[in-house]
């Protein structure tokens, strides 16, 4: 059967509670909104219930612990093509287990969740390294952001822990939201209108620019042409975090 959720967390395990209950597995999970149907093809739209997502999360945590979670969480959030199938193939599997079946390579399933948990955890890290605060004329920091993977969930308790005194925004402007801290709580926000992967200087102070500019100066002066090695340094620095970084942007 194929099923259609709303493309929220909730919303798929809630798919695996309706797949457990109606003794139905799925051949296909899809977000409503992207969901193309075939000619004979009728999907079961199931409703997003918070508690029934608990339950199944509830169950995986039993049979494959807290490591468990977090892989199928993480695998979710990298927004693959076919990771909800991925997803529900492991937990069914887990649930029918009678070992933990985390650690279960044999399983091609387990792999590939494996591996793109790896490519998460890359991910991240590159957010850590790459994130550039401006300061905005309001007093916010704000740091543009578009990674290949919806990360900003995993990263977000990163810079409330590193910058607890100060108060920023980190926006993602592939997904249109963002993580917004006050110096006191942290919340996801959305911003009425689709924000560019720049920031205007209209928006910035004078000594936000100004910095950026000697930063970008130094950054110029320090390079040794004869010692570059692109192809290490864009190992290290994709080129597709460039225009995020203000030593990139042209002098």
């Amino acid at each position: 059967m194929t099923y259609c959720y709303d493309g929220s967390w909730n919303g798929l395990l809630s798919v695996v509670f309706e797949s457990f209950r109606l003794l139905t597995p799925a051949s296909n999970i899809v977000p409503t909104d992207i969901f193309q149907p075939g000619l004979f093809e009728i999907p079961f739209t199931v409703e997003t219930n918070d508690a029934h997502a608990k339950r199944v999360l509830k169950g995986v945590e039993k049979k494959c612990g807290k490591k468990g979670t977090d892989l199928i969480y993480q695998c979710f959030l990298s927004e693959q093509p076919g990771i909800e199938i991925k997803i529900h193939h492991f937990i069914r599997t887990a649930m029918k287990a009678s070992e933990n079946v985390l650690h279960n390579y044999r399983d091609d399933t387990v792999l590939q969740l494996h591996k793109i948990k790896k490519m998460i955890g890359r991910e991240v890290h590159r957010m850590h390294a790459f994130v550039r605060f401006q300061e905005t004329k309001d007093g916010m920091l704000v740091a543009l952001i578009n990674p290949d993977f919806n990360v900003l969930p995993l990263s977000g308790k990163h810079f409330v822990d590193r910058y607890p005194a100060l108060h920023w925004l980190i926006y993602d402007t592939k997904r249109h939201y963002g993580w917004h801290y006050d110096q006191h709580q942290s919340r996801f926000i959305t911003l009425t209108e689709k924000q560019h992967e720049y920031l205007s200087a209209d928006l910035l102070t004078n000594s936000e620019t100004d910095y950026q500019a000697l930063w970008q100066t130094y950054f110029k002066k320090t390079d040794i042409p004869e010692r570059r090695n692109m192809k290490l340094h864009m190992q290290h620095v994709p080129k597709r975090y460039w225009k995020f970084l203000v030593e990139k942007w042209e002098v």
